[in-house]
């Protein structure tokens, strides 16, 4: 599922029209994002969490070459299933 089918199922499923549906898919988008950039992330009860985890730099090869390279180290984001949802599964 792409963000405009989600979108086509949010009208569906809530009666609002396609550009309320729009905004509201946006602007929850928007809230995740911002919100897991803080030290606690965002929990949704019976969905899952989304968490910033850092990873340290480190070794690795470059696959055409073989050369040994330095991989900088990065941000991420985790996601972690809640019970409910992966029981849905």
């Amino acid at each position: 599922m792409n963000k405009a089918e989600l979108i086509e199922a949010v009208v569906k499923a809530t009666n609002l029209s396609k550009k309320d549906a729009t905004n509201a898919v946006n602007a929850t988008f928007t809230t995740i994002k911002k919100a897991t950039k803080k030290p606690d992330g965002v929990s949704i009860v019976g969905f899952g969490s989304f968490n910033t985890v850092k990873r340290k730099a480190r070794k690795g090869r470059n696959p055409q070459t073989g050369e040994q390279i330095t991989i900088k180290a990065s941000k991420g984001v985790k996601f972690r299933a809640g019970k409910a949802f992966k029981e849905t599964l």
